[in-house]
């Protein structure tokens, strides 16, 4: 019998659970983004988007000329972006949108009477067509995550997901609230959404305030001191607390097989040596490291017990945990969970085992760089 329950979890999320919905994952950039253009090409009403970016590379590009050709439908069309994490991109190409009648806040602005909250990033991906259909994930509007190059890069390895039914309403009325927290006019859309007889059982973990961020982190050490089997954790950034080490240590002491997946190269240089600097713990602890090779890792999810399942936006880093807005959503699922563990085993495929004998004898100069990288765990 499984240790996770519904109300268990409701509780300290303090939102309950939505049923019958359709969820299906996808797994990299090809099918994530055909699904999203499918899906926003045959919108009738309705499209919102938030992103932490949104460029305007060729897959901004390719959707933002889709969302101005929906609102000559009558389509009504909102897209947040962060500040932060879109600076890059021109504010041509937003004025362009808005002079097509796109509706377009910014979220987390930089203030002079608050500059340290600029580290406060929104950090959430979310994408919802007519409330009935919604996207969430790792990903950003970009060609790296997309796999659109005109050059022979690699696309990133990320994970999407795709959902419909109550689950679908619920992160549409998220999506309104942080709009209005942006000074966006309300949205006013009545959701129809036809139900489902059958479907799997999904809840939001979303964190936009301190409040919601400890609940989020309470979630997921009570999944790890729940988990009786397995753990397997995918993450792009990773900069475990001592706690963290501490209950993943605990997880293996009681029987769990628990496995990590992170990067072999991150996009952030210096992150790589400062989640290093716990591999040592980790692996003495019993706990199983792979390092993702060929491609940039960028995925964040999680499966406990082959039943529980997280995918989202969160890292396993101080930035996703006890700063940014972040959107996550959790299915209680066997079935779900399969496809997970499959997708897992897929990318072991592309990874290499960290062995703790030759981990020992890395060279010395690189332990010293994670020593003293290690001083940045609360920066990144």
């Amino acid at each position: 019998m499984s240790a996770f329950k519904q109300p268990a979890i409701e509780a300290i999320l303090g939102t309950p659970f939505t049923f019958n919905n359709h969820v299906e994952l996808l797994p990299d950039g090809q099918s994530t983004f055909q699904k999203i253009f499918d899906s926003v090409k045959a919108a009738r009403e309705l499209i919102c988007i938030e992103f932490y970016i949104f460029k305007d590379d060729e897959t901004g590009k390719s959707l933002a000329s889709l969302l101005k050709e929906k609102t000559k439908e009558g389509v009504k069309v909102y897209v947040l972006y962060d500040q932060w994490g879109s600076l890059m991109t021109s504010n041509k190409f937003w004025a362009d949108l808005r002079s097509s009648g796109v509706h377009i806040r910014a979220s987390r602005p930089f203030r002079w009477s608050s500059p340290r909250l600029y580290t406060h990033r929104d950090h959430k991906k979310l994408l919802i067509v007519d409330g009935g259909k919604a996207f969430t994930g790792g990903f950003n509007i970009a060609d790296e995550y997309h796999g659109y190059f005109k050059t022979h890069k690699k696309a990133w390895r990320d994970t999407g997901i795709y959902l419909e039914g109550q689950i679908s309403k619920t992160l549409f009325e998220l999506f309104k609230k942080s709009w209005l927290a942006w000074k966006g006019e309300a949205i006013i859309y009545e959701t129809n959404i036809e139900p489902l007889h059958e479907g799997v059982p999904v809840i939001p973990i979303f964190a936009n305030s301190a409040k919601s961020r400890r609940r989020m982190r309470k979630l997921f050490f009570h999944s790890i001191n729940s988990a009786r089997e397995g753990i397997l954790i995918t993450t792009a950034y990773f900069t475990p607390s001592h706690r963290i080490i501490t209950a993943l240590q605990e997880a293996v002491k009681r029987g769990v097989k628990v496995k990590i997946l992170l990067p072999g190269k991150s996009d952030i240089p210096v992150a790589d040596y400062v989640s290093r600097s716990s591999y040592t713990r980790l692996l003495r602890g019993g706990i199983d490291i792979y390092t993702y090779e060929g491609k940039i890792l960028h995925a964040k999810t999680a499966v406990f017990d082959g039943c529980w399942s997280i995918v989202g936006s969160a890292n396993l880093d101080f930035q996703s945990l006890r700063r940014n807005d972040e959107g996550n959503v959790g299915i209680l699922d066997n079935d779900f969970g399969r496809r997970m563990l499959e997708i897992f085993e897929e990318d072991l495929q592309h990874s290499l085992k960290i062995e703790h004998d030759i981990w020992a004898n890395r060279p010395f100069r690189e332990k010293v760089l994670e020593g003293f990288l290690s001083i940045l765990r609360k920066r990144l």
